[in-house]
């Protein structure tokens, strides 16, 4: 994995372990002429979530259940072959399994404390309603002859 750069951060001081990803490489399809036809530029990256010790078990546990859908036997997959070399699209794939990670894991968000519609709101917009009815009345044709 030499020439990567650096870890790749999924939160805090956590980070994907190089030992834990399995890389596979294939032909890609898309821009590349004749080089496209000789050299496996599409990047499959995987990442055993369930058996992985890199995350701590609050984290794991969450992020196999946010994931589940995603998820084959515990293992998450993230493809690139969107660039012309196969050093791009590790980058690119490596960033995205990370902050995919990353989003899995985040803490859920505070629940929404309930509040109660202000008095004065509602008021008003009865008074309004009256108005409005007051004014269509008006145009009703029991006064015509």
């Amino acid at each position: 994995m030499d020439g990567m750069s650096g870890p790749h951060v999924i939160r805090g001081s956590v980070c994907l372990p190089e030992a834990e990803l399995q890389w596979r490489f294939s032909r890609s399809s898309g821009p590349g002429g004749q080089h496209v036809n000789t050299t496996d530029t599409a990047v499959e990256l995987r990442f055993d979530l369930a058996a992985t010790q890199a995350l701590p078990e609050v984290w794991k546990q969450r992020a196999l259940e946010r994931l589940a859908g995603r998820l084959a036997d515990g293992v998450v997959t993230v493809r690139a072959s969107e660039h012309r070399s196969q050093w791009r699209n590790r980058e690119t794939a490596a960033v995205r399994l990370a902050s995919l990670l990353a989003e899995a894991t985040a803490p859920p968000p505070r629940p929404r404390r309930p509040t109660r519609v202000p008095r004065g709101i509602n008021e008003r917009r009865l008074r309004e309603k009256k108005q409005r009815s007051e004014t269509k009345r008006g145009r009703s044709p029991k006064n015509w002859s």
